[in-house]
């Protein structure tokens, strides 16, 4: 791990928050949906298609699962009605999953009929490993009557393959990411590199599955590799997608887009931007480092 990376996110806390926002300001699309419309037009405008994700997890409350739900049918209104080029990613835990399933099944139904009806996509974002089973329980039920459904896959997890393997018995359409949660050695992988090559393999086995994936990296290794594999095994461009985080390394988005590949961008907005954008950056110092450069380059 870079030191300046970990001092830097060490320090954010002591910071005062207008000056936490600036790092955030780079991260998130805003406070409110009107924020989230502007920065997804923008990357439209550059051919670029987005996720909208409305920020917030980790809930235990009824009616603030019910208030994230109607959050989530205002985006899906709002991509219909402002012509966006986007989809919709949830986390389940803001939908009362930790709390009850049942809940969240209900609350989850509501918001995946209205999708369907709109022909817009929907994705379940992973969490930590306390949910990872359940999170994939829910999304197996789902599909069954949903196919505007997909979900992430994190490739530091050592069960990802086994998962994989039983999860595209049927059609599946997964992001593959690296995974961002601090888990136990005992079911994640550690290494930079053995973490890069587990992603690579699990790409490989992804392809070979005939499962849509999104590529989602924001590391010259895995972008490098995931073309060699696309490239070898004639993989068409209707079977994957790139994707990246908002205000991540532009430069290599734009190159990406610029050779033709499809990308899409993760565009989170919302009133919790503080405590998001503090996780996410304490949960991977890199990313701070990335966001600090994309500030102060031109």
């Amino acid at each position: 791990m870079n030191p300046i990376n970990y001092t830097l996110v060490k320090t954010l806390p002591l910071l005062p928050r207008k000056l936490v926002r600036v790092f955030a300001n780079k991260y998130i699309a805003g406070d409110n949906i009107n924020d989230a419309v502007r920065t997804v037009r923008n990357l439209n405008s550059k051919n670029v298609m987005a996720t909208i994700d409305v920020l917030g997890e980790s809930i235990k409350d009824k009616h603030e699962a019910e208030i994230s739900k109607n959050e989530s049918l205002e985006v899906l209104d709002t991509i219909v009605k402002e012509k966006l080029d986007g989809n919709l990613s949830v986390k389940l835990t803001m939908l009362g999953l930790a709390m009850d399933y049942d809940l969240c099944r209900g609350l989850f139904s509501e918001i995946l009929d209205s999708a369907k009806e709109k022909n817009i996509f929907v994705r379940i974002d992973m969490e930590d490993s306390s949910v990872t089973d359940i999170t994939i329980k829910m999304y197996d039920e789902m599909r069954k009557k949903y196919d505007n459904i997909g979900l992430v896959l994190q490739a530091y997890l050592r069960r990802t393959e086994s998962d994989i393997i039983k999860l595209t018995e049927e059609k599946s359409n997964f992001r593959l990411c690296k995974g961002i949660y601090i888990e136990s050695e005992k079911i994640a992988y550690k290494g930079k590199q053995e973490i890069r090559d587990n992603y690579l393999r699990l790409l490989k086995l992804i392809f070979e599955k005939n499962a849509y994936v999104g590529i989602a990296t924001h590391d010259d290794y895995l972008t490098n590799g995931a073309q060699e594999i696309i490239k070898e095994n004639h993989i068409a461009k209707n079977k994957f997608e790139f994707q990246m985080l908002l205000g991540v390394r532009e430069w290599l988005r734009d190159n990406l887009v610029k050779e033709g590949y499809k990308m899409r961008v993760y565009v989170p907005f919302g009133q919790r931007w503080y405590e998001y954008s503090l996780r996410r950056f304490q949960e991977n110092p890199n990313v701070a480092g990335q966001v600090l450069k994309s500030i102060f380059s031109k």
